[in-house]
């Protein structure tokens, strides 16, 4: 008995320690990679952006400011992240937006004789109305 309790106890010490390993090594590589992510773009930056933009040099900390602004504005940088979240709003977006485009794709091969027959027509007298308005 004490000896399964001896191995329980030593097991569960190397998992939090294990643990702990882990959240340093994470935390170590978050700071290496804002290091050297700002040197770098701070590096690119007044390589590029001056000459080419006429933009003023960022200093460091600017540079990881705008890591930071990229961070946020484009999500993450890679990594094995699930794209089923993805996948499934651009379904809905395409359900919601799209309608029955599938239904209507059919209905263009009339495109082109309606818009010989009315579509000019409508447009011309469309064009009119706008001239009509701004006088």
């Amino acid at each position: 008995m004490e000896d399964h309790m001896e191995q329980l106890v030593k097991s569960r010490v190397k998992r939090n320690v294990t643990k702990a390993f882990k959240v340093f090594f994470a935390v170590i590589a978050a700071i290496v990679f804002v290091l050297l992510f700002g040197y770098v773009i701070m590096w690119l930056w007044n390589w590029l952006m001056p000459e080419i933009f006429g933009l003023v040099e960022v200093s460091y900390w600017q540079a990881v400011g705008l890591l930071a602004l990229a961070k946020i504005l484009f999500g993450s940088f890679g990594g094995n992240h699930s794209h089923k979240h993805k996948s499934k709003s651009r379904e809905k977006w395409k359900s919601k937006n799209c309608g029955g485009l599938k239904n209507d794709l059919s209905q263009w091969k009339h495109y082109d004789s309606f818009w010989k027959e009315e579509g000019e027509d409508a447009y011309k007298a469309y064009i009119e109305r706008q001239e009509k308005e701004k006088d």
